[in-house]
């Protein structure tokens, strides 16, 4: 730990004290704190204050905004417990406690000793932190995960879990915190990695369990108790037995995004990758388990449920962004569901009990690689002329390898019964290309992809989205000059909804209407999720993350990976484009009040 001698702050022991677990009650809604990425285990990214409305939003000012020292993609959030707000930066992943009763003065730093073996890939990304029995504990890109005292920066444990020198894996998660243990996932299958989900002991960091999502049932931890509802996704070993030869060993799946727990079912339930190599061809079969939803129990980590949603991805169709809880009454009857907007431009409504498919709709603009999503059988009525194939190339794939919607976290509000999110209008030309998989060298098997906008996109290469799951419809939209890939949303009791873009602005929509009310210019593109909170003098605060891996040196990129050549040529066609700022230096978090 390096920075000056704390103090012990009352605010943080308090909240210590109260939010020792996910058993409390309180903990449905995020209030006062903000304690985790999605606000709350369920994921709904809803926050319970309400001083901020449409009617004084306009009004908003910055508090203070407090440089991190880092470059690269800031794509988590900040936590807030009592008084103190902690950030965790891009590689190398310092830990930085901020005194927001003194204008976001620097506490203490806790800066790991960090091997550099994760520092290429990623864009340096860290998607965040997670707080529970007065620790905040995060992932480290070398394979780490650290725990904190949130009191005092000293560190409680540090485990490694994996060795990217190893097994290509590398480790920009956020953890979630459930029963007592912190539960993460890895990142990249574009290097190979075979995805697997590891839980650590809270108190200690002794690992636990853990579960593959390629292999036989016995890595998987698929047992006879598991129940897949869809007779597609029933069978023995099919980790193994739907991929050719040996190649799950390389099968990708990784679980590099958001992960959600529902207290009354006791489930957690997470997304997997594309599985392996881009090229199809070269894995004929359904490659289970990539392009999956896993519900598991989190203190066996034994699979209770899972769904495949696009077998045998042609089209790098991740599944890995968030799949929420909440309760919604569908044709008068209140169902306990879990929501999903997949890369594939399907919105999916789950029985999150048994897995059932209760709805599954387009949502992006064009939508062609499957003509319908059966809810008899679960599986995709795919367009035979929408597959890619070894060597060619095929054009005018909706969505494109971005995604309809990408990694950017939702949020979802009781009180409009509205989701929001951010969306892309790509459509692309794609190439697959003959790959072999050799330690430490990418493993993409991708020769041509391209981007170009989606059908009726009318210039607009993204939009901010409300969505009416119950009757799987878009209610509004805003449309942005570029694509949103990358900044989640946040929705708040006032009736607001705030998120930030790609040509770094800060913006505040209502609710109801997605009017417009408010919004600001940053130093770098927001690739973040806002986080709502009660500040020292009890008033509601937002704060976000500039910084991206491309700021401030040129262009604005897209999320926090390098950009595409093409892509990047696209961004310049548009006349909002805005270059960063050449004075910025390091990512900042920025703190919003009213006057």
């Amino acid at each position: 730990m390096t920075g000056k001698p704390t103090r012990i702050l009352r605010g943080v022991l308090l909240a210590a004290s109260a939010y020792g677990g996910w058993a409390c009650p309180a903990m449905a809604q995020s209030g006062a704190n903000w304690v985790e990425s999605g606000g709350v285990p369920q994921g709904t990214r809803f926050s319970t204050l309400a001083d901020m409305t449409p009617a004084n939003a306009a009004t908003l000012t910055e508090e203070f905004a407090i440089p991190t020292g880092a470059v690269g993609a800031h794509e988590g959030g900040p936590l807030v417990v009592g008084s103190v707000m902690y950030v965790v930066t891009p590689w190398p992943n310092k830990l930085i406690a901020l005194d927001l009763a003194h204008g976001g003065q620097v506490l203490w730093t806790y800066a790991p000793a960090d091997s550099g073996s994760g520092a290429g890939h990623n864009g340096r990304a860290n998607r965040g932190a997670a707080y529970a029995n007065g620790l905040v504990v995060f992932c480290e890109l070398d394979g780490h995960v650290a725990a904190v005292n949130a009191a005092t920066g000293a560190l409680a444990w540090r485990t490694q879990v994996t060795d990217p020198n190893v097994t290509q894996e590398t480790l920009p998660i956020a953890p979630i915190v459930v029963n007592g243990k912190v539960i993460i996932g890895d990142s990249l299958s574009e290097m190979g990695a075979r995805g697997v989900v590891r839980a650590l002991d809270l108190a200690t960091g002794k690992k636990l369990w853990q579960a593959y999502n390629t292999g036989p049932d016995t890595d998987v931890l698929i047992d006879a108790n598991t129940r897949p509802f869809y007779a597609k996704d029933q069978g023995a070993n099919l980790g193994a037995s739907t991929w050719p030869g040996t190649s799950w060993q390389q099968g990708g799946a990784t679980v590099w995004e958001w992960m959600t727990y529902d207290p009354e079912t006791n489930l957690l339930f997470y997304g997997t990758s594309q599985p392996g190599t881009f090229n199809a061809d070269q894995r004929p079969g359904d490659n289970k388990w990539g392009d999956s939803i896993f519900a598991r129990n989190p203190d066996t980590g034994k699979a209770v449920w899972v769904y495949q949603l696009t077998p045998n991805d042609h089209w790098d169709y991740d599944a890995t962004n968030e799949y929420t809880v909440v309760d919604l009454k569908i044709a008068g009857v209140l169902r306990k569901t879990l929501v999903h907007f997949s890369k594939n431009g399907y919105a999916y409504v789950f029985d999150r009990t048994t897995g059932q498919l209760i709805s599954a709709t387009p949502y992006s603009d064009g939508t062609n690689w499957a003509k319908s999503i059966d809810l008899a059988t679960g599986l995709p009525n795919i367009d035979s002329t929408k597959l890619t194939h070894q060597g060619e190339i095929a054009s005018g794939l909706c969505p494109s390898a971005l995604g309809g919607k990408d990694w950017e976290y939702s949020s979802y509000s009781p009180v409009t019964g509205l989701f929001y999110f951010g969306l892309n209008n790509f459509c692309m030309h794609f190439q697959p290309l003959l790959t072999q998989y050799f330690p430490h060298a990418p493993y993409f098997g991708v020769g041509t992809l391209s981007f170009d906008p989606s059908p009726n996109s009318n210039g607009s290469l993204g939009a901010l989205v409300a969505w009416d799951p119950v009757h799987a419809k878009t209610v509004w939209s805003v449309p942005e000059p570029l694509p949103l890939v990358g900044p989640g949303t946040l929705a708040t009791a006032g009736g607001l909804v705030f998120y930030g873009t790609a040509d770094a602005h800060f913006k505040a929509l209502d609710a109801g209407s997605g009017k417009v009310l408010w919004s600001t210019a940053l130093e770098c593109p927001v690739v973040s999720n806002p986080i709502a909170y009660t500040g020292p003098d009890g008033k509601q605060r937002i704060a976000v993350y500039s910084g991206s891996a491309t700021c401030p040196a040129g262009p604005v990129g897209a999320g926090g990976n390098a950009m595409h050549p093409s892509l990047k040529a696209l961004y310049q066609s548009v006349p909002a484009l805005r270059v960063t700022n050449a004075t910025a230096k390091t990512g900042y978090v920025h703190v919003f009040k009213l006057p």
